[in-house]
């Protein structure tokens, strides 16, 4: 069984970089989205939004244990991700990035620089960022991390609440999702829906953990809006490594995507391995269909047209209603 196992493993990366519909570990994304957030209502909630996100968004080295993404940070977010997992080691007051044991190439200020000239570039993003310590076990990560903030960002960009924003309040903020001790810094990460499982033993519990994340998934849509929810389709274990895993379970993903994309159902946050461009579009487009249709419906009447119609409308219904 062990050999078994083994041979499942080694032949799953017995591979070149694949750049398919879902699974995609190659260094660049297919295509980009990075302006996606520009179509929603500034009115909604952010808990309403269905969007990709990545686990372990910055584990790109280390081997195939330990690498979780393919995509630079910039790529990533070009691509249309909005959220960050992000695990940082903590030495003197050092943050560098980590997964497990192995170090990222990078400091925790490279991350923040990257996000604020994204959100500088695209004023009509949001991004949010699960912040917790790695590879140490200080407790005592909050002093660090203001101080990262204060130096490789601003403290203006971040989100000041543990209250869910609305995409307008959201737009041009980084959200800092604190799953560390200390006073508040933005959202507390456990005040979310989380479905994380992330442990398969081997690639024979692959079956299992979709089953995790489908029932997860299912819960969304008549979850709390007070709530936002996140889902994570990433696991690893000895025998069925990060890549391994996700070549597996994006594909369940993406065709239960397909399934459900006429439903217009809030998913939350979706947050995966090696995710591709097609399914991160896929996810960024549950949302915007709804949308699309009230404005769709709103510009079948050009220019003043339009505004003489609605006009007219709320008319009829004011007339109406002092006849009743």
């Amino acid at each position: 069984m062990i050999i078994q196992l083994m041979l499942l493993g080694f032949t799953a990366f017995s591979h070149g970089a694949i750049q398919g519909p879902d699974f995609d570990d190659t260094p660049d994304p297919e295509f980009l989205n990075p302006s996606w957030m520009s179509s929603l209502r500034d009115d909604q909630l952010l808990s309403e939004v269905t969007m990709p996100g990545t686990h372990n968004s910055m584990a790109l080295y280390g081997g195939i244990y330990a690498e979780c993404q393919s995509w630079s940070l910039a790529s990533q977010l070009r691509a249309g991700v909005r959220f960050l997992d992000i695990r940082l080691r903590h030495v003197d007051g050092n943050l560098t990035l980590h997964h497990g044991v192995s170090y990222q190439r990078a400091h925790f200020g490279h991350v923040l620089e990257g996000v604020a000239g994204f959100l500088q570039e695209h004023p009509s993003e949001t991004v949010l960022m699960r912040v917790k310590e790695e590879f140490s076990e200080t407790d005592n990560i909050y002093g660090p991390v203001v101080d990262y903030v204060q130096r490789y960002a601003s403290w203006d960009l971040l989100w000041h609440s543990r209250l869910v924003p609305t995409v307008g309040e959201a737009r041009g903020k980084l959200i800092i999702l604190q799953d560390f001790s200390g006073p508040d810094l933005g959202m507390r990460y456990r005040s979310l829906n989380i479905g994380d499982d992330w442990k398969v033993p081997t690639l024979l519990h692959v079956e299992e953990k979709w089953r995790r994340v489908y029932d997860h998934l299912e819960l969304a849509p008549a979850g709390s809006k007070a709530q936002i929810f996140l889902t994570y389709s990433s696991g690893a274990g000895l025998f069925a490594y990060p890549s391994a895993v996700a070549q597996r379970i994006n594909a369940l993903l993406y065709t239960y995507l397909q399934v459900k994309t006429d439903l217009n159902q809030r998913l939350g946050i979706i947050c995966m391995d090696f995710p591709a461009a097609p399914m991160i579009q896929m996810i960024i487009d549950f949302q915007l269909k709804e949308d699309i249709m009230r404005r769709e419906e709103f510009n079948q009447f050009p220019g003043d047209t339009r505004l003489t119609h609605t006009i007219s409308e709320l008319r009829k219904k004011l007339i109406k209603y002092y006849k009743v």
